[in-house]
């Protein structure tokens, strides 16, 4: 604990030595209806330098409005709101001068109707934030009545497979938050969670490629963070329907949101269809010290599946201000679910020869009823200093996550000769306490303005996680199912992480930023296989560096970063049940892992143009020792086991670009490319695999008139690498078609994807001493989905101040 009791005293010492530093500036004032003399509440102030916007903020419901934080010098404030002609006053915050109340500001109607405002452009589906990139998934409407992976595959810089398996930059070892927050059915099995998520919900996605010392360490690859839709001032609600051949669903969601309290209620029921076919032929060899391996046997499998998935969630959050220094949010939502994948499966062994050894039909009914609940309690003290904030935080989840499956096994006279059950219960209860501190203050210079944030914090986390699994048989099929003691076993394992931080943000009016900070983390970890009686224990301490360093100049940005992150295994590695639904290929966790430590270093430049082209690129490198890949073995009987293992070091080196433009005013269009070279290579097993990958994307989206808008999205990837083989690529494509009507209260949208191709081919090799493999895989991908949406009640924007919640990995509240 030494070192973080440093870390905490050394950002305690830094706020003193700083804190007799010049105050902010502030902006107060409220706006007034010229004609009424009435307040106009929920309007828009912006505060401009040039034509840049620095800081904004909405009018409360009696039209006042503050600005925090500002840095000294001339602006621009603009006022403006729907029905009333907009207003622009000249302000300059001065040293003598730092807060200025602007009292009452009168403004004009326009005395237009709704129905003749013209937007003049739209927002772009693709924003470069500087420290993340951010995709706008509420403005690509070909993402209504689809799941989060539909939404994630247009996302730059991230790759996801027909499984719904995600990679950012080649690396899947991501930690993805749902606004800000960890979530345990993200933990739990990330695909089939961002299957079961629907994309109506999504706001946003924010990718972060190089976290500070504020986030947690946890996601070596990096940070993906969904934003959801979020309560606006007033009462309001939305009701959405989606009906389609592979995706449907009902969901509505109701807000109320006043000057000191705000409620938020949602509710969504889904289903989503999955229809597969495989193909595979494996060659079961005889590893030779003196030269080739001899092939022993030759296993084919065809299989068919086609099934489909229900579940549902809901969440209330309520967030209240007993005055203009505290608040206090509480959040509690609930997902859950069944999701089968049966399957039936034709099996063939032979020897080199041709000749048969064994035939038989495994048919597989196989159930994953799954669900999660997690509450949020938060506190957050704000001072009269501008920017100056504590917080206290609390977070409980609690998810079981259960797995059945029956096996019946047919000869080829059609009569059973074997039947399996299997179940495994299995939870993942998880505690969190973590307390923020942030201290702002300004430096002024003769020549410059440098603003200074310093921020300290500490954390701790409990993971309590266990695994109950039994298997019963019938040897012959026919008799009843007995249990097998030797493939049941109970599982118990906790993880706790103890951490805290200091990180200190510089930004100057000469346009120089510096991110700079280091956490301290210590992990220890106890696991007990209570039916065994085998136990196994292990701690680590890790202390984690991170810095950036950005200059703008004019309109072009370049920043370099470093940073380590750590990958601690997840509990989808670690339970140790076997899945021997197919025989042949057996799957199962290890709860031995050792977790990642990745250093990653990135080179980035942005621009951006006054006509609405922005372009941002980084050249990346990334060294991963310890790395987790899924490593198979096949036994003398052709059975391979596939589990999670450390295969010691991972290397890659990319360059990732993405272009943003608005040729038009009612035309947006993105694309982007990312190319890198993966280097994997394991000692221990002797074995390395190494190649160049790549992909590519499109996404345009053009409005015909106020009402109609069509949009395309197209992406290939090249495939990926893993440590025993290559997957080859696949085509990803959709087309969309929205229409506005009910004074824009109401839309109907129709999307079509994969309307070229109705199914998606890849072929997957793999080889390893002990076997190679061949195996075409078959996703029926073309779907037509149809949306009704309905928005109700008051639509505007503002309200109570945003609380912050638990981020455990890597991101702050907000």
């Amino acid at each position: 604990m030494k070192h973080l009791f440093t870390l905490l005293l050394l950002g305690v010492g830094l706020a003193r030595a700083f804190s007799q530093a010049p105050t902010l500036g502030k902006l107060t004032g409220s706006l007034t209806d010229s004609t009424t003399a009435k307040p106009v509440p929920f309007a828009t102030v912006a505060l401009m330098d040039g034509q840049k916007l620095i800081t904004g903020t909405t009018t409360d419901g009696a039209g006042s409005f503050v600005l925090p934080s500002l840095a000294l010098g001339s602006y621009r404030l603009v006022v403006s709101f729907v029905g009333y002609r907009s207003k622009s006053l000249p302000v300059s915050l001065t040293a003598e001068r730092p807060t200025i109340q602007l009292g009452s500001i009168l403004i004009t109607a326009e005395g237009k109707t709704l129905g003749e405002v013209t937007v003049a452009g739209q927002k772009a589906i693709v924003e470069d934030k500087g420290d993340r990139l951010v995709y706008n998934a509420e403005k690509d409407i070909s993402n209504a009545g689809g799941t989060a992976a539909d939404v994630l595959r247009k996302v730059p810089t991230l790759s996801v497979d027909m499984d719904g398996n995600v990679q950012m930059r080649g690396n899947g070892n991501i930690k993805v938050l749902i606004n800000g927050k960890p979530s345990a059915m993200m933990a739990r099995n990330l695909a089939d969670a961002l299957r079961q998520m629907p994309a109506n919900v999504i706001k946003s996605i924010e990718v972060i490629t190089s976290p500070g010392a504020k986030y947690d360490a946890e996601g070596s690859a990096g940070i993906i963070n969904i934003i959801t839709k979020k309560a606006l001032q007033g009462f309001n609600g939305t009701a959405s329907v989606t009906a389609g051949n592979f995706n449907r669903g009902v969901g509505t969601s109701l807000n109320l949101r006043k000057k000191k309290f705000g409620l938020t209620l949602s509710a969504n029921g889904y289903q989503f269809r999955n229809k597969r076919e495989n193909q595979s032929v494996r060659t079961n060899l005889l590893p030779s010290s003196d030269g080739p391996s001899q092939p022993l046997s030759i296993l084919t499998q065809q299989s068919t599946a086609d099934n489909t998935g229900t579940g549902g969630y809901g969440e209330m959050s309520v967030d209240y201000d007993p005055d203009s220094t505290n608040h206090i949010n509480f959040a509690a939502n609930v997902w859950g679910g069944y999701y089968p994948n049966n399957s039936i499966v034709q099996n063939r062994l032979t020897n080199p020869a041709g000749d048969e050894l064994q035939a038989f039909r495994n048919d597989t009914r196989f159930k994953n009823p799954y669900g999660n609940g997690q509450l949020d309690l938060g506190y957050t003290k704000s001072f009269k200093k501008p920017g100056q904030e504590f917080s206290l935080l609390t977070q409980y989840s609690r998810m079981p996550d259960n797995y059945f499956y029956d096996t019946d096994r047919y000869a080829a006279s059609e009569s059973p000769i074997y039947r399996q059950h299997s179940s495994n219960y299995s939870r993942n209860k998880e505690y969190t306490f973590q307390t923020d501190y942030t201290h702002p203050f300004t430096l002024n210079g003769r020549k410059d303005t440098t603003n200074i944030k310093l921020e300290i914090g500490a954390k701790s986390i409990l993971r309590d996680i266990g695994s109950e699994y039994r298997v019963s048989q019938s040897l012959d099929g026919q008799s009843p199912l007995v249990i097998d003691s030797a493939q049941s076993n109970d599982f118990s394992y906790t993880q706790r992480i103890y951490s805290g931080y200091t990180a200190l943000r510089i930004d100057s009016k000469r346009k120089w930023s510096l991110n700079a900070g280091a956490r301290f983390e210590h992990t220890d970890i106890k696991g007990d296989f209570l039916t065994t009686q085998t136990k196994l224990a292990t701690q680590y301490t890790n202390l984690i560096p991170s810095i950036t360093v950005a200059k703008t100049l004019k309109t072009h940005t370049i920043k370099v970063s470093y940073t380590q992150r750590i990958q601690r295994p997840m509990v989808w590695y670690l339970n140790p049940w076997l899945n021997q639904s197919d025989p042949k290929n057996i799957q199962t966790g290890n709860p031995y892992l050792n977790p990642e430590l990745s250093h990653a270093t990135e080179l980035a430049y942005s621009t951006s143009t006054k006509k609405g082209l922005s372009l941002n690129s980084a050249l990346y490198w990334r060294v991963t020792n310890n790395a987790i890949d899924y490593i198979a073995t096949v036994d003398a009987a052709g059975v391979s086991t596939s589990k999670p293992q450390n295969i010691a070091q991972r290397k890659t080196m990319g360059l990732n670009v993405n272009v943003s433009s608005q040729p038009i005013k009612n035309w947006n269009l993105n694309a982007g490319g990312d190319i890198r070279y993966v280097d994997l290579f394991s000692p221990a097993l002797n074995q390395g695999n190494s190649g160049l990958v790549w992909s590519v994307n499109m996404n345009t989206s053009y409005k015909l008139t106020p009402n109609y808008t069509l949009q395309a999205n197209g992406n290939y990837s090249s495939g990926w690498i893993s440590l025993q083989g290559t997957n080859t690529g696949f085509y990803w494509h959709s087309l969309s078609a929205k229409r506005e009507f009910m004074n824009k209260q109401a839309s109907l949208t129709l999307g079509l994807n994969n309307p070229f191709i109705q199914v998606i081919n890849q072929t997957n090799r793999q080889s390893a001493p002990t076997f190679e493999s061949e195996s075409r895989f078959y996703s029926y991908r073309r779907s037509v989905r149809l949306t009704f949406e309905w928005r109700f009640g008051q639509m505007n924007a503002g309200g109570a101040k945003k609380g912050k919640k638990i981020s455990n990995d890597d991101k702050d509240g907000r």
